[in-house]
């Protein structure tokens, strides 16, 4: 794998929450120089980033729901709807880990559904399912819950919880939602070592802030 292509699996993210505007404007200037595939920013700073990566190949990914997913779904979609409409391309959406657990299936399902009906045909959907707070069986359950809603990928976690990213938690991801849908690795992965990890065990996208060290060590 190139130096290049590694890049284009790379969402590279600042999520925190004193993250400064001179922080966005300087990783937008970095992806557009590591050609990375988006920036994953919280949604107020979606317009900085679509004026500094328009015309470019890098995409504006945003969160929704983040970082517990706790909110409506009458929330979550007007979040979307207002992302996408301020320049975001990809939104990367919360579960209701609470309704999981309660195995009410249907409203986690309807919760996720409704996102991606709101963002068909104008940005991607990735499932943010928080694997550290889960259950292998609650995992399973969340990946086939976001296949049945139409989301275009499952993603390992927010980073803000008790844990990130694993190999086996890819895995059994990967292993659940097959070959057609993306799964995205984030939190904890913090060096090309970890990275390179969470590729071959099933991860098609990364989200890091480490994105550059990654970069420069690849071979």
């Amino acid at each position: 794998m190139t130096k290049n292509e590694l890049a284009k699996m790379i969402d590279h993210t600042v999520l925190k929450a004193d993250t400064k505007g001179e922080k966005v404007e300087e990783i937008c200037k970095e992806a557009l120089q590591y050609n990375f595939a988006s920036v994953c920013i919280n949604p107020c700073n979606i317009e900085i980033a679509a004026k500094l990566l328009k015309g470019s190949e890098v995409k504006v990914c945003t969160v929704i729901g983040f970082p517990l997913g706790a909110n409506t779904t009458a929330t979550k979609v007007f979040e979307t709807k207002d992302a996408i409409e301020k320049g975001a391309a990809e939104v990367d959406m919360v579960i209701n880990i609470g309704k999981l657990k309660d195995k009410d299936y249907d409203y986690v399902k309807g919760d996720i559904e409704a996102v991606v009906n709101e963002a068909k045909g104008k940005a991607l959907t990735k499932v943010i399912i928080e694997t550290c707070l889960l259950t292998d069986e609650e995992k399973i359950m969340a990946c086939k819950l976001s296949k049945e809603a139409g989301a275009d990928f499952v993603k390992t976690s927010t980073g803000f919880s008790t844990g990130g990213a694993s190999a086996s938690d890819i895995k059994l991801m990967r292993k659940t939602v097959g070959e057609k849908l993306g799964v995205k690795a984030s939190g904890a992965v913090r060096n090309y070592e970890d990275c390179i990890a969470m590729i071959d065990a099933g991860a098609t996208r990364i989200g890091a802030s480490a994105s550059i060290d990654i970069i420069n060590k690849a071979k």
